[in-house]
């Protein structure tokens, strides 16, 4: 009937919506589904990536604190401070054979040498064969600083002693008491040598000359030192230019931890005054066998890496810190010009 149809059609209509309705809400489902189901939108890969990078950036960082500390490590053994180690006894008691000291390289750039200085030198050019140390420029001293480090380069003929004369100082033995004499001045040393030693057993009498020291170890019985040299280029002098340094602190064993300090012997004023010039009288050099010139060896290069790690974490952690902060930095300027330019220009 024409009435009924006209009923029936808009039930029709209506069911034809609500399957269209249907099938509508069932699009998205499904769509989400697939986009649940795609391999480009799952959790797992981000996941390795940030693994990757977070891996990635530990390396890099490692790399740039293991470089880091060597720098730090070689500049620390090469101008500022070095361990050496004691392999003889003509320093005694002062220092005993297996101390390990450590030696200040900079203490003589803010001052001069001292009398009394246990100074740390290189014998080659004037006890030893060999050309007079001169100094370096910056760049090369690191670079043999550098290969020292790993084992390399040629260290030289290191000793340590003791310095007695300076330049312009008159330095004989003995007096009328069997002491050492510096400008006529007496040195009383019994607080450093070796118990039972006597200052020197052989006479000299020398002026140090201009640029150069005079140096004994404080074992006097069997040290090789300027004594031994007077036959040498210099008259058992040593230059100023071959000292390393000064040799302030001993650090091993524990029971030996120590300062070492200047004798007070050698803060007499007399010794300043400039004693009359005098020529030089050179002894007949006595025979050497038997002595000891504490010929020294570096220690290994453990001290100076610790010294490096320990300054080489801030300064990486403050090289991080600074690098997440520009990073920040960009990040924010790149999100203010997307958004600038979503918002498009301003309306007039």
């Amino acid at each position: 009937m024409p009435g009924q149809r006209s009923e029936g059609e808009p039930e029709a209509s209506q069911a034809g919506k609500a399957d269209s309705a249907g099938s509508a809400d069932a699009k998205p489902a499904a769509g989400g589904d697939a986009a649940a189901d795609s391999p480009g939108s799952g959790g797992a890969k981000p996941r390795r990536g940030t693994a990757r990078s977070r891996g990635g950036r530990f390396v890099r960082e490692l790399v740039i604190l293991v470089v880091i500390a060597l720098v730090i490590a070689v500049a620390i053994k090469t101008y500022a401070i070095q361990a050496f180690f004691i392999p003889s006894g003509s320093m005694q008691n002062t220092l005993e054979i297996n101390d390990r000291v450590l030696v200040n390289k900079i203490v003589y750039d803010t001052r001069s040498i001292h009398r009394g200085d246990i100074v740390v030198f290189n014998g080659d050019g004037s006890w030893d064969p060999g050309s007079v140390p001169t100094s370096e420029n910056f760049a090369v001293k690191f670079a043999d600083g550098f290969a020292s480090m790993f084992g390399f380069g040629h260290p030289g003929d290191i000793l340590i002693k003791r310095v007695i004369g300076l330049p312009g100082d008159t330095v004989a033995c003995c007096d009328a008491e069997g002491r050492v004499t510096v400008n006529g001045v007496p040195l009383s040393e019994q607080s450093y040598l070796f118990p039972g030693d006597v200052p020197s057993q052989s006479r000299f009498n020398i002026t140090v000359p201009p640029g150069r020291l005079w140096v004994m170890g404080d074992h006097r019985f069997i040290s090789d030192d300027s004594r031994d040299h007077e036959g040498s280029p210099g008259g058992g002098t040593i230059p100023e230019s071959a000292v390393l340094g000064r040799a302030f602190v001993i650090i091993w064993p524990p029971s030996q931890w120590r300062i070492l300090p200047i004798p007070a012997t050698f803060e007499q004023s007399k010794l300043n005054a400039s004693s009359a010039a005098s020529t030089s009288t050179s002894a007949a050099a006595a025979s050497t066998d038997g002595l000891l010139a504490a010929r020294l060896e570096p220690s290994g290069s453990a001290l100076p890496l610790s010294l490096g790690f320990a300054a080489a974490v801030p300064v990486s952690w403050l090289q991080r810190r600074a690098r997440r902060r520009i990073t920040a930095a960009r990040r924010r300027i790149t999100a203010r010009r997307a958004a600038r330019r979503i918002s498009g220009p301003p309306a007039s």
